[in-house]
This record gives structure tokens, C-alpha cells and sequence, in this order.
């Protein structure tokens, strides 16, 4: 199976999941990014897990052709910088984080972002070949 397609497999449905989850709940996910975005151990390991996942889908998939792959490379890089400003900057990222979300509102708008995509990476990835 071709790369884009693994990725695209494994990262669809988990923003589809992320993003029903936030909707379904959004007053529970609104708690958890409040305590994710305190520093400490959670902050740190959130900053490890995104910096080794984005450096997996760098390694596996540096593509910049202009087509729908480019997500996947783009998502992989976004990971990779986020997961060392987390770990390198904390103070940095916590100051960006409480500015992103700030309330109900930017949890919609971020669940109302990933679901398309994530439901858009779930068609390129599942959908039949012929």
C-alpha cells in the first residue's frame, strides 16, 4: 500500500474521532485543553508524542507535489515544529495555545476544521481503487 494512503488511513478517522468527540463534548474537551495547556508533564510528553509522530510522517512522507498528499507532508511538519516549540519553548507555546483557544467558540471552530479534514483524508485513504 502506498504511503500517502497508510497515512491518510490512520490520520482520517482519528481527526473525525477528535473532532465528534469535541462536538459531542465540548465541554469536557474545553477542560481538558484548559489543563493540557499548563506546564508540567502532560505539556511535555503532548510536546515528545507530536515531535516523534510529525518526525515519522516527515521520514516516511517529504512530499511536495501539488495534489492531495501534500496534506500529509504539511500535517507532518506542522507536528514536527509543534512538538519542538512544546518541548524547547514551553512558555511560547502555552502563550499561542491560550491564545487559540480561548473558549467554546475556537473549540467548534477546530473540531469544524479537522472533521472535513479528517473526513476528506478518510475518503482519499479508504475509497475504492479501480
Amino acid at each position: 500500500m502506498e504511503r500517502s494512503l497508510f497515512l491518510a488511513r490512520l490520520l482520517g478517522p482519528t481527526f473525525v474521532a477528535i473532532a465528534l468527540g469535541m462536538l459531542i463534548n465540548l465541554g469536557m474537551y474545553e477542560t481538558m485543553i484548559a489543563e493540557a495547556l499548563h506546564p508540567g508533564i502532560l505539556f511535555y510528553l503532548s510536546g515528545l508524542l507530536s515531535l516523534l509522530a510529525g518526525l515519522a510522517i516527515v521520514n516516511l512522507h517529504n512530499r511536495w507535489q501539488m495534489d492531495w498528499r501534500v496534506i500529509i507532508t504539511v500535517l507532518g511538519w506542522l507536528m514536527t515544529i509543534g512538538g519542538i516549540i512544546r518541548i524547547v519553548l514551553p512558555q511560547v507555546a502555552i502563550a499561542v495555545g491560550s491564545t487559540i483557544y480561548g473558549g467554546r467558540a475556537s473549540a467548534i471552530v477546530v473540531a469544524l476544521i479537522i472533521g472535513p479534514l479528517g473526513a476528506f483524508l478518510s475518503f482519499k485513504g479508504y475509497r475504492r481503487r479501480v
